[in-house]
This record gives structure tokens, C-alpha cells and sequence, in this order.
């Protein structure tokens, strides 16, 4: 079994980083404010079916309604993940039933009492694809339900969902995990697999994932099936998530704090032999700028989670941002990110990676403001080193003449 269907969560206790919904929820479930019509939305795989599952599952426990179901009653164990459904809790997939007659069918059957529990529960995903008239065909029974009947429209897209119908729900929304907490979700789930997981895979994980639990797990999923003896490895996960080795990043950014156009060109060149995308090369460079930009301008980054990554590598990720210039950051990420765009549908990625490379490397040929910063910020740090020499106090600069000289003859 996949496992964000192994470790689907039963109770609103077991929702990881969803606070700010399941908290108000156990206590409108504890005091009995129970409301008609319920709307979660939030990005796709943050728990929204499933907390609509729960709900239902709290609702119609013979203890309820509870936060806190039982679990042991015909309800809990016909509703808890994996369990065979319950007949007065329907799904409603609105991607594929969400015209104005499927609508009115449901309709019509919302009208019939429970037949073995407490409330008739009608959760219907995908709610922003029911159309016009199908929401239409709702709003009477949404307005003024029966006692009995209880609906929860799951969407990704609330602002789609008709302003009639939604102004009569109780808005829920959902977000995406933080780091952190996604990071403790993994290591517990890995934990409990007893598959041991380098501590630099969990970082390429969660950066696949995009803040998703479902699809964090999917990922590791994955690389669990593909793990050996050892467990899931860096290397393995590298290669099966596609990402760009560390590697390649550490030298690329050593090659632009250095102003070496050489060594740039040959990381890029290392890039195509080892098989990479140079598009994802491009973002996962942008995205180490990013990481080295927010160390820069928020000492205690790491600690407050805004950069995620193991020890070793947070060591050189400081030593790179204190040899890089804010000025050099944002220009080479600046250029990254037009970049990418540029190679959407190009057929010449690795040609359109060289150039941007070219602009990162040679500020001199760009007459922009930004450029300019970065060759003053080049040329102070030179100073600061002794690379170069600061001119002496009162030295003439080029091509005027010295105080008190005499004019030169015409």
C-alpha cells in the first residue's frame, strides 16, 4: 500500500500541521455548533478529503459528536482509512459528476433520512468543478438542509466555487507543511518503516514534495521501494529524483564568487556528461541563491527554518554567502530566473544555460544598474583583499591634473 494511504490520518490528532483547522473543528464537534455546510480548500494533498473523512467519522460515532471517535463502533471501523464505507457518507467526485444532473440526483437522495447513522454526510471533492447550474441545482438544499443532512465541499480553487454557495459554508483553508514539520513527519514515517534515510536525501525530499504531504510521501515512497541494504542512500536519491548533485552546485557557485568563467563553463559541461537537465540545473542553482540570499540578509536563517539542509553543507553554504556580494546574488538570480523562462520549449537548453552562465560571469558587457553594482562590489572586495591597491590620499585620478602642477604647454 502507498504510503499517504498507509498513514492516512483517522483522527483530527493525527493531522500534522493543519492547527488552525482542526483545532476550531474539535471544538465545534465537543460543544455541538455544528454548522450545515463546510468548505476546506488548500493545495492539493494537504488533507482536505481526509479531514472531511474524519469529520464524518466524528460525526456519527456512537459516542459523538466527538473530536474524539472511538474507533471501535461499526461507524469508526466502516470509515477509518482502509475500511469498507459507510452508506450514508458519499463521495462525490465533482471533476467527473459535476453537471446538473449528477447534481440533481444528489439532491434528490440528500432527502432521504440516514440509514444506519446519526447524519447523511455528502463530500464532494473538487468542488470548484461543479458548473453553474449544477451549483444552482444545490443552492436550495445547501441554504436550507434537512436536520440530518451535513455536505463538505473539498476544492483547490475556493474563489471558483459559487459566491452563493460559499457564503453559506464555514471556510476552512488549508497550507501547504513547513520544513520543519514536514521534516519531522518523514523521519517518523521512516522510523516507523525501519528503512534508514541519509539525513541529505529528507531536503530533496521535501523540496520534490513542494510542501505537499502527499505528495512528500509519494516521493519517499519511491525511494523506499529503491532502497538496499543500506537504506536510501544520497547518490540513489539524487539519481532517482533527478536533482543536480551538490557537487555541481558547490562548484558553480565557487566559479562565480571567483569570477571564473573557466570553471563555470566546465561545471556546466560536467552537468550534460552526468546526464542532468540543464533546466533543472538552472533551479536548483536559483535555488541555492535563494538559500545563500536569505543567509545574507537573515542571520538566524536556519534556525528559523527559512533554509533546510544538513550540517556539512549549512557550513558551506555560509562560507559561499560570506564570499558573494548581495549585489552578485541578486543579479545572477535575476538572470536565472529569466533564463528559465527562455528555455521553456527551447531546443537548445544547454546553448540558452552557456549565455545566462556568460551574463552571470562578465557584469562588464551589461550597462544595467545591477551590473554596475556588481562591478563596484567586485572591485571593493579586490580593494578589500589587497587584490588591487587603493589610490593614495590626494593622488590625482586619470587624466587630471595634479594640484599645484603647471599647466602643460598647448
Amino acid at each position: 500500500m502507498a504510503l499517504y494511504r498507509k498513514y492516512r490520518p483517522a483522527t483530527f490528532a493525527e493531522v500534522v500541521g493543519q492547527e488552525h483547522v482542526t483545532d476550531p473543528l474539535c471544538t465545534a464537534l465537543d460543544t455541538g455548533r455544528i454548522s450545515h455546510a463546510y468548505l476546506f480548500s488548500g493545495p492539493r494533498g494537504c488533507g482536505k478529503t481526509s479531514s472531511a473523512r474524519i469529520l464524518a467519522r466524528s460525526l456519527n460515532c456512537v459516542e459523538g459528536p466527538t473530536s474524539t471517535p472511538c474507533g471501535t463502533c461499526a461507524s469508526c471501523a466502516s470509515l477509518a482509512p482502509g475500511g469498507g464505507g459507510n452508506l450514508d457518507v458519499i463521495e462525490l467526485d465533482a471533476a467527473s459528476h459535476g453537471g446538473v444532473d449528477d447534481t440533481r440526483e444528489l439532491r434528490d437522495r440528500a432527502f432521504y433520512a440516514p440509514a444506519e447513522s446519526r447524519y447523511r454526510v455528502f463530500i464532494v471533492d473538487e468542488a470548484h468543478m461543479v458548473t453553474t447550474a449544477g451549483f444552482n441545482a444545490l443552492l436550495k438544499i445547501v441554504e436550507e438542509p434537512p436536520a440530518h443532512l451535513i455536505f463538505v465541499f473539498a476544492t483547490t480553487e475556493p474563489e471558483k466555487v459559487l459566491p452563493t454557495i460559499r457564503s453559506r459554508t464555514h471556510h476552512y483553508p488549508f497550507r501547504l507543511l513547513p520544513p520543519a514539520t514536514m521534516r519531522g513527519l518523514l523521519g517518523d514515517i521512516c522510523a516507523q518503516e525501519h528503512v534508514p534515510v541519509d539525513e541529505a536525501v529528507y531536503p530533496l525530499v521535501i523540496r520534490a514534495g513542494g510542501g505537499s504531504p502527499r505528495d512528500s510521501l509519494s516521493v519517499l515512497d519511491q525511494l523506499l521501494a529503491g532502497a538496499g541494504s543500506d537504506g536510501v542512500t544520497y547518490t540513489r536519491a539524487v539519481a532517482l529524483l533527478g536533482v543536480t548533485d551538490v557537487a555541481l552546485i558547490d562548484d558553480a557557485i565557487d566559479a562565480l564568487s571567483a569570477g571564473d568563467g573557466a570553471a563555470l563553463f566546465r561545471t556546466v559541461d560536467r552537468v550534460m556528461e552526468a546526464g542532468h537537465d540543464p533546466r533543472r540545473f538552472a533551479v536548483d542553482l536559483l535555488e541555492r541563491l535563494r538559500d545563500l540570499i536569505l543567509m545574507q540578509a537573515v542571520p538566524d536563517a536556519t534556525e528559523r527554518g527559512l533554509v533546510a539542509a544538513p550540517a556539512d553543507l549549512l557550513d558551506r553554504m555560509r562560507d559561499q554567502a560570506a564570499r558573494l556580494g548581495p549585489a552578485t546574488l541578486t543579479r545572477c538570480a535575476e538572470l536565472l530566473h529569466a533564463g528559465l523562462g527562455e528555455m521553456r520549449g527551447a531546443t537548445a537548453p544547454r546553448l540558452l544555460l552557456e549565455v545566462v552562465c556568460s551574463r552571470m560571469v562578465l557584469p562588464a558587457a551589461d550597462t544595467s544598474d545591477a551590473a554596475t553594482l556588481q562591478r563596484l562590489e567586485r572591485l571593493e572586495r579586490q580593494v578589500a583583499s589587497g587584490v588591487v591597491s587603493a589610490p593614495a590620499a590626494g593622488a590625482a585620478e586619470p587624466g587630471q591634473a595634479s594640484a599645484g602642477a603647471p599647466p602643460e604647454p598647448a
